[in-house]
């Protein structure tokens, strides 16, 4: 671990304390998981103590670890992802909070701390359920608005539950259920016989 990585660590343990459940280095950056309950508040530490001064919120995306390692994952089902950009330190951090209940993850919202987190926190409620509570518009961003489901989720089904067509008789769009039939194509393969021989 480098000198600027070790000052980030031990700056995150000291002013976080409790709040941070584990900090990791891996791969050149740091990765602080904080407990889902009131992660809100710590991020508004990240942002305004002055040791850590994360200014930015360069991202943000909901994970699915239903099937991370193979199924061996024993955690939380769903996180939500924050990239955060120190411009008065020069240093980047990972920042994971798992939400609570698989069945509904739900977490605070950052929008009051970063306001860029607006559209990623409805784009991670569109694909993934993740419930941000406090959001001050929560919904769909990227799928259509009868849309059922979270598409990015391990166990929504790869065709989907509902299809798009334009119906002539009634002149409008209409949902039906997918009739997508399973099948396996495999494309035909052609050989020159002395291809790649050099003569």
């Amino acid at each position: 671990m480098t000198a600027k990585l070790e000052k980030l660590s031990a700056a995150l343990r000291q002013v976080l304390g409790d709040r941070a459940r584990s900090v990791t280095e891996a791969l050149g950056e740091i990765t602080l998981v904080v407990e889902s309950t009131g992660h809100d508040q710590t991020m508004e530490v990240l942002r305004d103590h002055p040791d850590l001064r994360f200014e930015q919120l360069t991202d943000l995306c909901g994970v699915d670890y239903s099937t991370y390692q193979n199924g061996a994952w024993g955690g939380n089902r769903f996180a939500a992802v924050y990239q955060l950009l120190s411009i008065t330190h020069n240093w980047r951090l990972r920042v994971r909070a798992f939400a609570a209940n698989d069945e509904l993850p739900v977490l605070p919202s950052v929008v009051g701390v970063w306001p860029s987190a607006n559209w990623y926190e409805r784009e991670a409620f569109d694909l993934y359920g993740i419930v941000f509570t406090g959001h001050p518009d929560l919904r769909r961003i990227l799928t259509d608005y009868g849309f059922v489901g979270h598409p990015f989720r391990k166990d929504f089904p790869l065709s989907g539950y509902v299809e798009m067509r334009y119906d002539p008789d009634q002149q409008r769009v209409v949902y039906q259920p997918v009739t997508i039939e399973p099948r396996e194509n495999t494309p035909r393969i052609i050989r020159e016989e002395h291809y790649g021989d050099v003569q």
